[in-house]
């Protein structure tokens, strides 16, 4: 999501005029970071080292992705050329147990720069996988060898930090496994939500990007902060369900020329948002990669207690989910254990994770992912014996009640941070309009060479303010956050307009890390910014 400076954009250029004639030679940066400086602690850095040498590591479990063009079948007859790991989307599943290191090698064979970045981990700085701040881009051709200590359980993912590739096929589920866990289940389904663009009727995430940045000519279709909306209709830009491009599409320039039809959506309002509840009008919602005509289906029998982990990977959806005729026991929020409550629904912005238990009653049930404010839905099928599948367009009646979210939870015992005063607050105000497009933090785009300061050891509080009239879930690298009055900890968390949320965490990973939107299409136009620890 690192926005492209016209260095960056020279050093893609000249990617792609290699890529023309096949795949460079591949090799390996090993741990190459970017320049150091001299105030701040630097990826490379020895305070880095020290503190992975603190963290256990034990077994080292070993893994290989291969970030590559693909052609993916969603279901239903629909094809899309896209970007993904492998074949697959999501890409296969990474899982090993807390406590062993883990040990990758990416292979790039798109025709661009890429990385991994590891959502939710609090690992070692170099190994972070932002381009320009904690590690060189990893070429078109080349390799990296990502290796680092992974101490906690808990439900992540990992995805690119470069441009707006995650909004294509580049993600995966990351399950790091409890050797004590403490949760009684028969059976775990990993649930993978995502709003899906790219290769439908030409349309790419980089077109997506070209057409908001033109803005709205003047007039912001967001919420104003007292809660009240425009009237603007709803266009879904020529989506259609079986549109789908079955020929092949070229994904080697940088920066596309727009194509497909417009997906700026106007007129997408939820409460639970605040307002707004987005920016682009996608095609299709889905579920672990699948399309609702055609959604994945889940076997369990009657009575089985049944671990869902959820994780909504989708680019500007968030989505309230529901499992009909069931209620789900939420058990964790981005990795982190809280005091069990049962709900019908959760509400989930890009990014965040939950963990909820159910015991599977007899039959068929639909596990629904409605998109927020957009009126389409992501589908996947429970079946613990015989009847008909439910159809696509199914809406349980779990829906229709207020949906959890993370201002709900308290942190459970053992889990909640311990209490101390913030030694030291850094306010982050988060700004920008649809008008121009201009999302920022502290009325500043994104440059890494602006950094807000840290030191080891301290209690730090950081201040969300939103001044904008959209909803932002703001996600912090390298470390998790507690929520006011003993709520849960989270690496992200959702930011509604007007409001204002403080979030404290002790500073005790050294290096340079991200705070951001993990709306990839407003952090890439500027709502970024870098936690540095002073030295």
């Amino acid at each position: 999501m690192t926005p492209l400076s016209a260095s960056r954009r020279a050093v893609l250029g000249a990617g792609l005029g290699l890529a023309g004639t096949g795949l460079l030679a591949a090799c390996s940066t090993g741990s190459a970071t970017p320049d150091r400086d001299p105030a701040y602690v630097s990826p490379g850095d020895k305070e880095v080292a020290a503190a992975e040498a603190r963290r256990p590591s034990g077994t080292l479990r070993s893994f290989s992705l291969t970030a590559t063009p693909a052609r993916l079948e969603l279901g239903a007859g629909r094809t899309v050329a896209s970007w993904a790991y492998g074949d697959a989307l999501p890409g296969k599943e990474i899982r090993l147990t807390a406590g062993e290191t883990l040990a990758l090698s990416l292979a790039n064979h798109l025709p661009v720069p890429t990385s991994v970045h590891w959502h939710g981990l609090a690992l070692r700085n170099d190994m972070d996988g932002v381009p320009g701040l904690t590690q060189r881009p990893v070429q078109a051709g080349a390799s990296f060898d990502y290796r680092f200590a992974v101490p906690r359980p808990g439900t992540y993912w990992l995805h690119p930090h470069t441009g707006v590739q995650q909004d294509r096929g580049l993600y995966a589920p990351l399950i790091v496994a409890d050797p004590k866990e403490p949760l009684a289940y028969d059976k775990e389904w990993v649930v993978v939500l995502d709003d899906w663009v790219d290769g439908v009727d030409g349309s790419t995430p980089d077109a997506v990007l070209a057409e908001l940045r033109k803005g709205m000519g003047g007039m912001d279709h967001g919420s104003t902060s007292n809660g009240s909306t425009n009237n603007g209709s709803m266009n879904h830009g020529g989506m259609s369900h079986g549109g789908m491009d079955h020929g092949g599409m070229d994904h080697g320039s940088a920066s596309p020329a727009p194509g497909g039809p417009p997906r700026m959506l106007m007129g997408a309002t939820s409460a639970y948002l605040g307002g707004d509840a987005g920016d682009v009008a996608y095609p299709s919602y889905l579920v672990n990669g699948r399309v609702p005509e055609d959604p994945q289906t889940f076997a369990a029998r009657p009575g089985d207690r049944i671990r869902i982990r959820l994780i909504n990977a989708g680019g500007d959806t968030a989505f309230r989910v529901a499992l009909g005729d069931h209620r789900m026991t939420v058990t964790h929020t981005d990795g982190f254990p809280v005091e069990h409550v049962q709900t019908d629904a959760l509400l989930l912005g890009m990014g965040e994770r939950y963990d909820v238990l159910v015991e599977a009653k007899d039959g068929v049930f639909p596990l629904t992912a409605l998109a927020e404010g957009k009126d389409r839905t992501a589908l996947a099928v429970l079946r613990t014996g015989g009847g008909a599948a439910p159809g696509a367009d199914v809406r349980p009646r779990e829906l229709s009640g207020a949906p959890l979210t993370a201002s709900r939870l308290r942190a459970a015992a053992g889990a909640a941070l311990p209490e101390r005063r913030p030694d030291r607050m850094l306010t982050l105000r988060l700004t920008g309009s649809m008008a121009r497009y201009d999302w920022a933090i502290n009325g500043k785009p994104y440059d890494p060479e602006r950094r807000l300061p840290v030191r080891v050891g301290e209690r730090v509080r950081l201040v969300f303010v939103n001044d904008t009239t959209m909803w932002h879930p703001m996600h912090l690298h390298g470390h998790t956050f507690a929520l006011p009055g003993g709520g849960p900890r989270k690496d992200t968390a959702i930011v509604l307009p007007g409001r204002r949320l403080e979030a404290d965490f002790d500073a005790d990973n050294p290096g340079l890390w991200m705070i951001h939107c993990h709306n990839v299409y407003h952090a890439e136009s500027g709502m970024m910014t870098v936690l540095g620890y002073r030295k």
